[in-house]
């Protein structure tokens, strides 16, 4: 008898006995015990669970192919993850004054919302963007906005991440022009472009052109950065809004990587090398209450990247096997009610992305449920991952739970159902095949009407939502944005558009559309267009003139 069958008999005795014993004395709270993404969840792992793992080649060391343990060998021990809190409203510059207060309360990084209007390319006037200019982060409109929104803030010396998608080019393109303006060259500015639209077409909706020219547009900004921003992150491939929209955890890492891998093969489509852009590429991953599964879901990912990279994409180069992901805390899981009770949500989440190695965090604030955060809220979201960097001893070690039976089965059973996507979804063609045909989409679905049942049947407690509930409190301590933003937005750019010289805009606007029509880069145009202070309407409809508009027409 080997070491496994002997604990696995004296585990059945265990089972048989002490066990038995103890629940037909005390019955267990439930019948079944599930992870937040319907996983059961047995009563006890042992060495018995890990029988067919092999440590170096399933787990290895930190800095070591296939990464499980976290793609630095020393991880938090040399240096914290970057503490980047998302931020952005109203006009740039009261944003930029938000962004100077984060700084000088010690965060690390920045991060740009963007309102709806820029999200989907409308100038502030335009007709669609009424009633949205300013409100769900900073309005945009010009390289003028830009240059307000980093005064005083140097792009040498800050990494920047911007939350934005179909008109990615065109903030990459502001923020290069900024940045040369305060006399930083291109290839020393550092920061992150989320630049990831087959989510868009999943789960947000914040699209603008078709996925043919939207996958050439990002593959351009590939070919462009490697060449000449070398340090910016071209894309974030984002599994956070797919969990927002209700996937479980294996979703969520299957679909992201299935994203990836169409980001690959379009690249390479494109006549790219793949060490030449897979450095650049990062995900972003979101962070839920199950804590233990969120550990095992991050380390699932890095593994499976890893050898997707290194098997299927011959990758050579370390650093284009290695997932680098950034980390924002479940908005989803925020509740409206009994608002302070997000804190610890928030803080749950946070000791699972830093314990599943994450690159960089955003916290989300306890009143995001009910508005934009507050100056004060946010502190309180820093202050979060402040405590468990400095006073928990989470970062003293690389990958603590490593060797938890439970965690490493956990582990190794989201790749497995990830890696059943990724063959389903290859099967279909391909990512854009299933995204059009509402395979993704169904599946997400599925996923969330099946919690939101388990919550109205009492199977899922949350507290102050379903269970534990109290007499409604007003909550008054609300930002709000005022209603003479957009009046302020649309002068200021009325004004920009005035003293600009007009004629060189639509000179260097005529030059894009004639390049989208061809095969050529459309980082250069769309740079040369923002130098004249062209809007992101304006260079956003040159390309639609040409690429024309999606809608969705998949029926679920």
């Amino acid at each position: 008898m080997d070491k496994t069958e002997r604990i696995q008999s004296a585990q059945n005795e265990w089972a048989s006995t002490t066990y038995k014993k103890a629940i037909e004395k005390h019955p267990e709270r439930r019948k079944e015990f599930t992870t937040q993404s319907f996983k059961a969840v047995k009563a006890l792992y042992s060495p018995v669970d890990l029988e067919k793992t092999d440590y170096l080649r399933d787990l290895n060391f930190p800095g070591q192919f296939p990464y499980t343990r976290g793609i630095q060998p020393t991880m938090y021990r040399g240096r914290l993850w970057t503490m980047r809190q998302y931020a952005g409203f109203g006009t740039a510059k009261e944003s930029n004054e938000r962004y100077k207060y984060l700084l000088s309360q010690g965060q690390s990084g920045l991060s740009v919302a963007f309102d709806l209007p820029t999200q989907i390319g409308y100038d502030s006037d335009d007709p669609m963007a009424f009633g949205e200019v300013g409100k769900v982060g900073v309005a945009i409109d010009t390289l003028a906005d830009m240059e307000i929104l980093f005064d005083k803030i140097p792009l040498d010396k800050v990494s920047t991440s911007m939350t934005i998608n179909a008109p990615a080019a065109i903030l990459l393109a502001m923020y290069i022009v900024v940045a040369e303006k305060q006399g930083v060259p291109k290839n020393a500015i550092r920061g992150t472009i989320q630049n990831d639209i087959l989510k868009e077409y999943i789960a947000r909706g914040t699209y603008i052109y078709p996925p043919k020219p939207s996958m050439r547009l990002i593959t351009n900004i590939f070919e462009y950065c490697a060449k000449e921003v070398p340090t910016w992150n071209t894309i974030s491939i984002s599994g956070y809004h797919i969990r927002e929209a209700g996937s479980t955890a294996a979703q969520e890492v299957g679909f992201t990587l299935a994203d990836g891998i169409e980001y690959v093969k379009a690249a390479l489509n494109a006549g790219l090398d793949v060490d030449q852009f897979a450095g650049r590429l990062s995900f972003f991953f979101n962070a839920h209450n199950d804590l233990l599964e969120e550990v095992a879901k991050f380390r699932a990912a890095r593994r499976m990247w890893a050898r997707i990279m290194k098997e299927r994409f011959n990758a050579k180069k370390e650093r284009s096997m290695m997932m680098r992901f950034h980390t924002q805390t479940a908005g989803s899981a925020l509740t409206a009610q009994q608002v302070d009770n997000n804190i610890i949500r928030v803080t749950i989440q946070t000791i699972a992305a830093v314990l599943g190695g994450t690159q960089s965090l955003h916290t989300n604030s306890k009143d995001e449920a009910l508005a934009l955060p507050t100056e004060k809220s946010v502190k309180i979201a820093l202050r979060t991952q402040q405590i468990v960097a400095h006073e928990s001893g989470l970062a003293n070690t690389i990958d603590p739970l490593a060797g938890s039976y439970y965690v490493e089965s956990l582990t190794n059973q989201i790749e497995e159902e990830a890696n059943d996507y990724l063959k389903k979804i290859e099967s279909m063609g391909g990512m854009i095949n299933a995204i059009e045909n509402g395979y993704v989409q169904q599946e997400i679905q599925k996923a969330a009407y099946k919690y939101n049942q388990e919550l109205e049947n009492k199977e899922r407690i949350v507290v102050g939502v379903n269970e534990y509930i109290e007499p409604e409190e007003h909550y008054s301590d609300v930002l709000k944005i005022d209603e003479k933003v957009q009046d302020e937005q649309i002068k200021f750019l009325r004004k920009i558009k005035s003293e600009r010289d007009n004629t060189e805009v639509e000179n260097k606007l005529h030059a894009l559309r004639k390049a989208a029509e061809g095969t050529e880069n459309l980082m250069p145009y769309i740079i040369e267009a923002v130098k004249v202070y062209a809007s992101i309407g304006e260079i956003s409809n040159a390309m639609r003139d040409v690429f024309g508009e999606y809608h969705d027409n998949v029926k679920l």
